[in-house]
């Protein structure tokens, strides 16, 4: 019988079998593996970072689509003959061993880069850097203002993003409005307060701070200069009595208000907490209520949001702080970066610093001119230049319409009403037979001295009335006039 042959049949067509769709295959690979590590990131540590879903669900999945379409132009290369049909590797020739042994390390290169990157882009995106100058215009208000607080050294993260699965959600959806608002250039002008959506104290503040341990008294002096020919001084001496929140004694001085033992509620009637005509006290043990109310307010309580006053309530700029011109240059002063001895100076600085401008640019160059034409003689005329302009960089920003003035500060009461949004007078029960004391001010500081030079050494331990310049003043609206500027 003749000898039967073998058929050899060939082996249908590998679309992977060339080095484009495998430089394709690599890239998709290392994109799914990049997203698996942030994501894994994510998820495991303890805050969440709104950016990092940039990278995990657009950058990461835009990278394997950019690796399936290597693998579908590598597919239509080898169908067209523009590459070998076939990537045959024979293992024992040396060309091939070596190629094969570059493709393989250059491959494990490419994927401990991308885990390499992946983390630094993560420690970046999470880096107070990224979050203050990533948008640059828009958020170098807060950014600057940030630097200059006393939360300069807290990441932004640790407040601004929260813990758990709706945190991080939340997170996800906040951060890419935000970044549709700089691409699109929808950013508000100025950038508002997230009053609404705000954290609570308790996971922000209270992480490190706790209102409810007994602070005591603190003594504190502020100084402050009239806008006269000597920039004559006026200083204040206070205790102030921060007390505690029942922790360690009762509750007591200003973190009465935040003790646990007594809830206090209130309602808002516009969008920056300045307006609040009801008030709710609830004893937690006993459950009683008392209801306080302005005499203005008909509405039924049901049609507002009723919040639970905690540490922003007052502490409304605890790292975003613009100063008011009068407060800076009262700063500058004490310190000596501002000579006390040039006439009229408290006057004419703040008049450079509240004048109009359009730009921070135009700023610098009238605030010279105009300083320069104020004292044609003065010697260190230069010096008193460059620290005004600083002043006006580190407080005001023309480009995003903010400075003082559009972020209330409810810390005291002088330029915002701050305490006396409750503590008026005018918030009474039902029945008129209580009322949220406005003459208590001896329960949250007590005015030791006031004046100047040897004024401020005749202390009176049992406090005095404040008197304002040369006459008592007990009218205690401080707003009616302060402005953070000249007076009303």
């Amino acid at each position: 019988m003749p000898q039967e042959k073998s058929i050899i049949l060939p082996h249908p067509p590998r679309p992977l079998y060339n080095w484009i769709s495998l430089t394709g295959a690599v890239f998709a690979v290392g994109s799914i593996f990049a997203f698996a590590l942030l994501f894994a990131i994510e998820l495991f540590l303890p805050h969440s970072n709104p950016y990092v879903g940039l990278l995990v669900y657009i950058v990461a999945p835009a990278c394997f689509v950019v690796g399936l379409l290597l693998i579908l132009a590598g597919v239509l290369a080898q169908r067209t003959k523009i590459v070998s049909e076939r990537l045959q590797i024979d293992l024992s020739r040396l060309r091939d061993r070596k190629l094969l042994v570059a493709f393989a390390l250059c491959a494990l290169v490419f994927l401990l880069a991308t885990a390499f990157g992946s983390y630094q882009t993560y420690q970046y995106t999470d880096s107070v850097q990224f979050c203050g100058t990533s948008c640059h215009v828009p958020m170098h208000p807060e950014f600057t203002a940030y630097l200059h607080s006393p939360h300069a050294r807290v990441a932004c993260v640790d407040c601004h993003v929260g813990s758990g699965a709706e945190s991080y959600v939340k997170s996800k959806f906040n951060g890419m409005h935000q970044l549709c608002d700089v691409v699109t250039n929808r950013i508000p002008r100025p950038i508002e307060t997230p009053v609404k959506n705000l954290r609570p104290a308790r996971d922000t503040c209270e992480q490190c701070h706790w209102p409810e341990k007994f602070t005591g008294n603190i003594d504190r002096t502020y100084y402050h200069y009239l806008s006269d020919d000597a920039n004559t001084p006026f200083a204040v001496r206070l205790l102030l009595k921060v007390g505690g929140g029942g922790a360690d004694g009762p509750p007591s001085g200003i973190h009465w208000h935040v003790n646990r033992g007594e809830k206090v509620e209130y309602i808002a009637t516009d969008s920056q907490r300045q307006v609040i005509p009801w008030v709710r006290v609830t004893d937690v043990a006993t459950g009683n209520t008392t209801v306080y109310r302005d005499k203005n307010f008909k509405d039924d309580p049901a049609k507002y949001t009723v919040r639970t006053m905690d540490c922003m309530d007052c502490h409304t700029r605890p790292s975003h702080r613009f100063l008011s011109p009068n407060e800076a240059v009262d700063t500058a002063i004490t310190i000596g970066k501002l000579d006390r001895a040039v006439p009229k100076l408290k006057f004419n600085v703040v008049t450079a610093l509240i004048t109009p401008y359009q730009t921070t640019d135009e700023a610098m160059q009238k605030i010279a001119s105009s300083l320069h034409a104020a004292y044609p003689n003065l010697a260190g005329v230069d010096g008193l230049v460059a620290e005004t302009q600083q002043i006006y960089r580190d407080n005001f920003f023309p480009e995003m319409k903010t400075d003082w003035r559009v972020h209330p500060d409810n810390i005291g009461h002088k330029i915002w009403p701050g305490c006396f949004r409750c503590h008026d007078g005018d918030h009474k029960t039902d029945d008129g037979k209580k009322s949220i004391p406005a003459d208590n001010c001896n329960e949250c500081h007590v005015i030791l001295a006031q004046g100047s030079g040897d004024q401020l050494k005749k202390l009176d331990a049992d406090g005095s009335d404040f008197y304002h310049i040369d006459s008592t003043y007990l009218d205690f609206s401080c707003t009616s006039c302060h402005t953070g500027a000249f007076p009303k």
